[in-house]
């Protein structure tokens, strides 16, 4: 099996993005998966356009992207995404759409087909707080995660995929008060955690994982 895995530039005035970060310290092999590795921006559409071009040239099976959630105290990965853009700031190239649909051939929303339940439970696992969450946003991680369903139903250039959000680690938090980080060491063990969980799942587990919000 291949795996690409995505990670944001830093975003704004941040000098780092601790999804990109922790991507950096994955094993490029976790039991006989491949992992590659790719660096995508924060910005609409320009970030598909990598990935895409990613995916072409290393053909994935799986394809996960990783985003930051600060604010979110653990790994969440993403049981949807919505098919519209409306964000509250600009992008890292100053766009800023508003209530404007990602694709207009495309569905309302997309659902992960990773096994996202026993990526929460491997994660959990190895002592690391982890949850699925039902909103991606509507920023540019849920554009990525829609976008990347949105090919591989209609070009196939993968058989699944999905997004996980990670905290803020602890070089971002040195000036906040009270916001939840978490070690990038420990988020690089729980990616490798969730990759090994996609191995060894093929459909995903029953487990309790629902949320009142």
């Amino acid at each position: 099996m291949r795996v690409l895995i995505t990670g944001f530039d830093p975003f704004g005035g941040e000098k780092i993005n601790p999804a990109w970060e922790a991507i950096k310290g994955i094993k490029d092999t976790i039991g006989d998966i491949e992992v590659i590795k790719l660096e995508i921006p924060t910005v609409f559409h320009r970030a598909t356009e990598v990935i895409m071009e990613g995916a072409k040239a290393c053909e994935p099976d799986v394809i996960i992207a990783v985003g930051q959630a600060g604010g979110r105290y653990d790994m969440t990965v993403e049981r949807v995404a919505i098919n519209i853009d409306d964000a509250r700031i600009a992008d890292n190239e100053g766009a800023q759409p508003i209530d404007v649909k990602i694709y207009e051939d495309g569905e309302n929303a997309y659902f992960s087909n990773l096994p996202i339940k026993a990526m929460v439970e491997e994660m959990k696992k190895e002592g690391i707080p982890a949850s699925v969450s039902n909103t991606a946003g509507t920023f540019v991680c849920n554009h990525v995660m829609y976008s990347i369903m949105y090919h591989i139903e209609k070009n196939k250039i993968a058989k699944k995929g999905g997004f996980i959000h990670v905290p803020y680690i602890p070089e971002q938090v040195v000036d906040k008060k009270n916001v939840p980080y978490m070690e990038t060491s420990r988020i690089t063990k729980a990616l490798e955690a969730a990759i090994k969980a996609i191995g060894a799942n093929e459909k995903d587990i029953k487990a309790v994982g629902g949320t009142e919000f």
